[in-house]
């Protein structure tokens, strides 16, 4: 079987297992990392391989794009302190627990073991969100899902990079720790810089195929520079996505916007689909390279998966605690419900980036088959388990019940309509649109009807921007989740669509 054909298969498989996903409510990463092995065990499978220079920037770069120009600043800014605790605390412990366990009972060396602990420590929120979509999560939960795994790869990708450098004599500790140092706010100046650059490129392509073709080139392009630069490149891609976020609004035509999110929405769900089952798919391998071992390994796997879940439970609960008895702690936040913070400590499912900073192990590194066997038990052990149970846990707090997003929503658009009537309040033809249509049919033989004709489409235009604006501001206070927002913001620009000439609808090919 050629690698064209096992592409194919695996993606048919794919298609096959996500529609018996949607259908009987299981988790599809789970369910394609479990297709993965078992193609891997059909006799004949080949076994697919990727350069390990390329993992990250392949996999990582254009999800953490998407993901960080979605997420909101304002909610950022509110939810600090649980983010911090999260992005620093829970990776440094998790990561502390495992290395321990790596290095007592595998043998590993320190920087080994410490790079096992920062491939398994940070969670993945996609993971989380798609296996709680069945159910209705309250807006803070959700955004400090988001935000913790925006931020935390940041933080586990610096120690992987660092307990690498040293694991592989790539320089002496004291160097290691000063790359690292300069790679934090080296890596959020290139990010600035090169989303600065972006978007006025972006200004030459917007509304071409060439444009959404460069969004890709940027993002894998922008992770390239800051590993070469030695800066990271988790903080440079995401630094540059809120630049190119802020302010696209005068760049991205709807039209683009529509388009190009569906075209990143549908490479992001094929890499993750690619990755879980590329991983699946060296069960086998690695399995067999492991002979007699297999046993006492598996036995390691189950400590770590349990590291994982305990170090996770102990710092989201102690924080909950805290934030619950001390106003300090959680400052302006309203208290945690206990709730909140055990499905917050079992949404901690690992996902892409586990697995993708396994696959980028060089082949010299000590134990690697048992690093990489470990990496996806915990993978697959969070998304099955904890996956398969998070829906339940969240409806036995009640927690679905908290909110309303039905509410939310027509809220939301009662205060839209009002800032359309506002808008149209201060419009001079905002009360001629009846006459759209009858215009439309004489404006070709008639300059003043196809004048008074733009003069509507330009009122209809400003409405829409109106509208806008005001989505915005209530996403950014924090009255809206992002389900919400994105909902509202497609039907603006299918809104905004209808009301473009027609030359402006197209997308041009360059």
């Amino acid at each position: 079987m050629t690698m064209f054909e096992s592409l194919l298969l695996l993606l048919l498989a794919a298609i096959v297992l996500l529609q018996v996903a949607r259908r009987v409510g299981l988790p599809y990463p789970a369910m394609l990392a479990l297709a993965g092995v078992a193609f891997a065990f059909v006799p004949g499978a080949p076994t697919l391989r990727i350069e390990p220079e390329t993992v990250l920037a392949l996999f990582i770069a254009p999800v953490l794009l998407d993901a960080a120009y979605d997420f909101p600043l304002g909610a950022a800014s509110r939810l600090w302190r649980p983010l911090a605790i999260m992005v620093l605390g829970a990776v440094l412990v998790t990561t502390a627990v495992v290395a321990t366990i790596g290095w007592a009972f595998a043998g590993l060396p320190i920087a080994a073991a410490i790079v096992l602990g920062a491939i398994v420590a940070p969670p993945d929120a996609a993971a989380a969100t798609a296996v709680a979509g069945t159910v209705t999560l309250p807006r803070r939960t959700v955004a400090v899902l988001k935000g913790e795994s925006l931020l935390n790869d940041a933080t586990a990708l610096l120690l992987f990079s660092g307990a690498l450098a040293i694991q592989t004599a790539d320089g002496s500790a004291g160097q290691v720790a000063l790359r690292l140092v300069l790679a934090v706010p080296g890596g959020l100046l290139l990010g600035v810089a090169s989303g600065w650059v972006v978007k006025r490129v972006s200004r030459y392509v917007a509304g071409t195929l060439g444009g959404n073709l460069f969004q890709f080139v940027a993002a894998f392009g922008i992770w390239l520079i800051a590993e070469h630069l030695e800066l990271s490149a988790v903080l440079a891609v995401v630094a540059s996505a809120v630049v190119i976020a802020r302010g696209q609004d005068g760049v991205e035509s709807p039209r683009m916007r529509v388009h190009s999110f569906a075209v990143w929405a549908t490479v992001v769900f094929l890499l993750n689909v690619l990755a879980f089952m590329l991983m699946g798919m060296q069960a086998r391998a690695i399995l067999g390279r492991l002979d007699g071992r297999a046993w006492d390994d598996l036995e390691l796997v189950g400590l770590v998966i349990a590291g994982v879940v305990a170090s996770r439970f102990a710092v989201v609960m102690a924080w909950n605690y805290a934030s619950r008895h001390w106003r300090r702690v959680r400052g302006s936040l309203d208290a945690p419900t206990i709730g909140q913070g055990v499905v917050v400590s079992w949404a901690g499912m690992r996902g892409l980036l586990s697995l993708a900073t396994a696959f980028a192990l060089p082949a010299n590194f000590p134990q690697r088959d048992l690093v990489v066997l470990t990496a996806f038990g915990v993978v697959l052990a969070t998304l099955v388990f904890q996956g398969m149970t998070l829906a339940p846990l969240v409806r036995l707090f009640k927690l679905d019940r908290m909110e309303d997003p039905q509410a939310e929503l027509a809220e939301a658009r009662r205060r839209l309509t009002d800032a359309a009537l506002s808008k149209l309040d201060d419009l001079p033809d905002g009360d001629g649109l009846r006459a759209t249509y009858q215009a439309k049919r004489a404006a070709h033989d008639d300059p003043e009807r196809a004048a008074w004709l733009d003069r509507q489409r330009q009122a209809g235009l400003a409405v829409v921007a109106a509208q806008r604006e005001a989505l915005d501001d209530l996403r950014e206070d924090g009255q809206i989740g992002s389900e919400t927002f994105f909902q509202l913001q497609e039907e603006l620009d299918w809104r905004a669509l209808t009301l473009l000439p027609d030359e402006e609808r197209r997308i041009e090919e360059a």
